[in-house]
């Protein structure tokens, strides 16, 4: 295995914060229309937020930018520790799955429970990476 396969993951995940970001687009734009808003009336969040009923996208959009940014940095440090083995690449893309998972409860019928449960494994994931990561730098 070679940095390649450590990267690949990490445009799997900007794939899917782009999917995510479409579909916060299309939905806020959808309810603007639909519900006659002036884009100016929700120039901040807090308008958007009084404003615009359905965040779910949006949220998930946001969370988009919080344990995945260690998850990309993990894949820039196994890549220049030279550590892309079967194990880091097979935790990068189960973490990517576990995203792919929580985006997908998250922008749908978003139930709490299984939502966390997936942030929750993922997390799991994602500090397990950085261990092994940990590991072969010492």
């Amino acid at each position: 295995m070679g940095a390649r396969d450590l990267l690949l993951p990490a445009f799997a995940m900007a794939g899917l914060v782009m999917v995510v970001m479409m579909r916060m687009g299309y939905e806020r734009l959808s309810q603007l229309a639909r519900n006659r808003i002036h884009p100016q009336a929700v120039a901040s969040s807090a308008q958007m937020a009084a404003l615009v009923k359905d965040s779910r996208a949006a949220d998930n959009f946001r969370n988009l930018f919080e344990l995945p940014v260690l998850f990309y940095l993990a894949l820039v440090v196994g890549v220049l520790t030279e550590q892309a083995s079967a194990l880091t690449v097979g935790l990068a893309w189960a973490f990517v799955a576990l995203r792919v998972l929580h985006s997908a409860i998250h922008c749908t019928y978003n139930k709490v429970r299984h939502r966390f449960l997936a942030y929750l494994a993922g997390g799991t994931v994602l500090w397990i990476l950085w261990g092994v990561l940990l590991a072969g730098v010492l």
